[in-house]
């Protein structure tokens, strides 16, 4: 269905930390980006499978930063007749997605084929679109195809002379879906298929496939399979923020994931309840699931962890001295993301370009400056023993050396215990 070759690419990265996505646009006729075919690059396995499907939609979304990797423009994964069915569907946009169906096996039955149209219908009215290949203009396919919103025909697969009659025939199996000339590698290609009347194009005369890679921060698999417990057990939505507030790395791939292009939100969401809300039991548990399969049993350093909660603990604590509520969460968030450039291993900038947060938060983060800039500095100033800048940054509060002591006692003491019960 694609131009990238089946070896494994030299460009894989050899650090699991890493996501690799790449990417080749699809064009029209004016040469402008209508979408990209997704890949995943982050591991040497050429296998495709349900679960490698599941995982470049939850990479693309959760780890590579949809905005940099496809803006606004649609999404064409192939598919396994596995993977349609996968539970990770359930937490994409569905109007972002073309899923790419493949034939069945050579020795697949009529009743084989035919069975497969209520999956896709299933899938029609969910809101995906669904492109087949020229494969699905043969005989015995011929029920799948009214189903199509795209066509893919493979530039390599025929020859000149056929492709008149070949588009005449796809034209006339379905007049509503979009032709999309792929592999085409040469100006004498598109020109004819160009000529033909077909609007969208693929190929190596056009764009090569590229590598976009993350560096990506993943919670312990201990950590997640907490968070899957919770969720089976239907707790209550504050016993899940406590799990998220225990655990940066966690809290912001949800952040990051639920504020992608891809989930189809047109609010932002900065809270880890409002996530957990708008999310709900059955997408979270579907979520978690997912971040399971793609994390290894490996993670941030627990010192540093545990350094970004007690950030964020004191400075919601501080923060309700003189804060509404909802200020107070993004005063935690503050905190708790304070410490992204250490757990990513990139300039915090950097770091802070692949999840969505208020600018208020952005502000005190990058630029020390802003409503919870003070509160960030006094926090920071607890940790490191200089007397002076504890005192001026108490000071600028207007907070008392005793109302700081002992917001820093709580915050250490709720970090402790959140550690140990999770232990």
């Amino acid at each position: 269905m694609t131009n990238t070759p089946k070896t494994t690419p030299p460009d894989i990265p050899a650090d699991d930390s890493v996501v690799a996505i790449a990417r080749q646009a699809i064009l029209d006729a004016q040469r402008a980006v209508f979408g990209y075919e997704l890949f995943d690059r982050s591991t040497a396995a050429d296998k495709h499978t349900a679960a490698t499907d599941a995982a470049v939609l939850f990479n693309a979304l959760s780890y590579a930063g949809s905005e940099s990797l496809i803006g606004r423009n649609v999404v064409f994964i192939n598919c396994t007749h596995e993977s349609l069915v996968g539970a990770h569907l359930d937490l994409i946009h569905p109007e972002k997605v073309v899923l790419e169906v493949p034939p069945l096996r050579a020795e697949a039955s009529a009743q084989d084929i035919d069975g497969k149209l209520v999956i896709f219908q299933g899938l029609k009215e969910r809101g995906f679109r669904i492109a087949l290949d020229q494969n699905a203009l043969r005989k015995p396919y011929a029920s799948w195809l009214p189903l199509a919103d795209f066509i893919k025909l493979d530039m390599m697969a025929f020859k000149p002379e056929l492709a008149e009659p070949l588009v005449k025939f796809a034209r006339s199996a379905n007049a509503k879906a979009t032709l999309v000339a792929e592999k085409v590698e040469s100006a004498e290609q598109y020109e004819r298929m160009a000529r033909l009347g077909v609007t969208l194009f693929q190929g190596y005369w056009f764009a090569k496939p590229t590598v976009v890679k993350a560096q990506t921060i993943r919670p312990t698999q201990a950590t997640i399979l907490q968070l899957i417990n919770l969720v089976r057990k239907q707790a209550e939505t504050d016993e899940i923020e406590q799990l998220l507030k225990r655990d940066p790395t966690l809290s912001f791939n949800l952040l990051r994931f639920i504020n992608s292009s891809g989930f189809g939100l047109q609010v932002e969401i900065t809270s880890f309840k409002h996530a957990v809300m708008i999310l709900g039991l059955k997408k979270l548990f579907r979520w978690a699931a997912l971040l399971l399969t793609t994390s290894r049993n490996t993670s941030t350093p627990l010192a540093v962890g545990q350094t970004a909660v007690v950030r964020g603990r004191l400075m919601e604590l501080l923060a309700a001295e003189m804060l509404p509520p909802q200020e107070c969460d993004n005063a935690f968030v503050v905190g708790v993301f304070s410490l992204l450039d250490v757990m990513l291993g990139v300039p915090l900038e950097r770091a802070l370009e692949t999840v969505s947060l208020p600018e208020p938060v952005v502000d005190a983060l990058l630029h020390k400056k802003g409503v919870f800039a003070p509160f960030l500095e006094l926090t920071i100033a607890c940790e490191s023993g200089d007397d002076a800048a504890f005192a001026r940054a108490a000071a600028q509060l207007q907070l008392s050396n005793h109302q700081v002591n002992m917001a820093h006692m709580q915050a250490l003491a709720w970090a402790d215990e959140l550690t140990s019960d999770s232990q």
